[in-house]
């Protein structure tokens, strides 16, 4: 409870003793110190231009209660009271100031100190790993050495082949066979002139007698063909591909077709040009015939000499236009195309050696 006094003299007058004539001047009990708490009632928050002055150690004095009469407590001190100040703005409370409290500074030494010891354990784990791995040593590296070499372990997996007009439904045309006027194999290398192309669903049109028939029975549905001039100008070949129903019945025609070209019970065609280019020898001359099987598909080609003259054993040069007809232009080529737009995908079949020589005279009946 905080007391106010009117004047100086109010707050420092001494109470009589008891027993005295003062205190026995007045009637009833002696009044309490100060005021009367009704007159100066106490604020309960001090002014924000008031000074408050924190209370003595003393204890404070407590009010006299009904049962036993209570003496006057003596009055304050009158140091605990600054001269300098207003009476009107000078206070003393009966329960003491508590100092502020220092709110964060403790918390902020606790997070110091915590992250130092963080600091320090991660650094011991770091020293003792590294000890551990000077202890192990260096460890050799099982990287792969690169061999150019080297042959694939395993091949990559086969989504569809040729194998099948049933996974290859797509029919030949001619100009996916032979594109353009010339026919280039490689770089540098000189280009074969194409004088004529052609494409049946019929393939008795390019062979005779039972070769012809032979074809057919095997399910033969198609066949693209053209005749080039070598780059000499010195040959003229025809070369094209037999669609047939699957691999089975492709090797089987490549089989029957070289006992048939030796017992003369037939032989392949060449596709004459126009009238006076100079291809009408390859119905007549002694022509030299190769032929290879890539999935259903039986590719060969027919070699004659401009000028019909007979082929002899061994020639070297007609040995590379077969080469390069047969191999390079329609299974690396064209077969592989295929199959590398998505239609299938198989490798190239190694080369054979399935060639032969054939008469210029057509069988009879033919």
């Amino acid at each position: 409870m905080v007391y106010r006094y009117e004047s100086d003299e109010d707050a420092f007058e001494e109470y009589p003793e008891p027993g005295s004539d003062r205190s026995a001047l007045g009637a009833g009990p002696p009044p309490p110190a100060g005021p009367s708490p009704s007159r100066f009632p106490a604020p309960s928050l001090p002014r924000p231009n008031q000074l408050s002055l924190p209370s003595s150690s003393r204890p404070s004095p407590s009010l006299p209660s009904s049962s036993q009469p209570s003496l006057p407590p003596p009055p304050p001190a009158r140091a605990e009271i600054p001269p300098a100040a207003p009476r009107s703005q000078v206070y003393t409370s009966a329960t003491p100031m508590e100092p502020p409290t220092r709110r964060g500074g403790g918390r902020l030494w606790q997070v110091l100190i915590g992250g130092a010891a963080v600091l320090v354990l991660l650094a011991l784990c770091g020293l003792g790993a590294a000890a551990l791995l000077s202890e192990r040593g260096p460890q050799p590296q099982s990287t792969p050495t690169f061999q150019p070499n080297a042959a694939p372990t395993s091949a990559p997996a086969e989504r569809l082949t040729l194998d099948s007009r049933d996974t290859d439904q797509s029919p030949l045309t001619a100009k996916e066979l032979f594109p353009g006027k010339e026919l280039k194999l490689g770089e540098g290398q000189p280009s074969y002139q194409v004088v004529k192309t052609q494409s049946s669903g019929s393939c008795a049109v390019a062979a005779t007698g039972e070769v012809a028939d032979l074809l057919v029975r095997l399910g033969c549905n198609q066949v693209v063909r053209a005749t080039l001039r070598t780059p000499g100008g010195d040959h003229l070949v025809t070369a094209g591909l037999f669609n047939l129903t699957d691999k089975a019945s492709a090797e089987r025609a490549r089989d029957r077709v070289r006992q048939l070209l030796d017992e003369r019970q037939g032989r392949f065609r060449g596709l004459t040009g126009n009238e006076g280019d100079g291809t009408d020898v390859l119905a007549s001359a002694p022509a030299r015939v190769g032929w290879q099987v890539r999935g259903h598909y039986l590719a060969y080609a027919l070699v004659v000499r401009e000028d019909g003259t007979a082929i002899k054993a061994g020639d070297a040069k007609v040995g590379e236009i077969l080469f390069d007809m047969i191999e390079l232009h329609l299974s690396r080529g064209v077969l592989q195309q295929r199959a590398d737009g998505g239609t299938a995908a198989q490798p190239t079949a190694a080369p054979t050696d399935n060639s032969g020589t054939q008469s210029g005279d057509d069988l009879p009946g033919d």
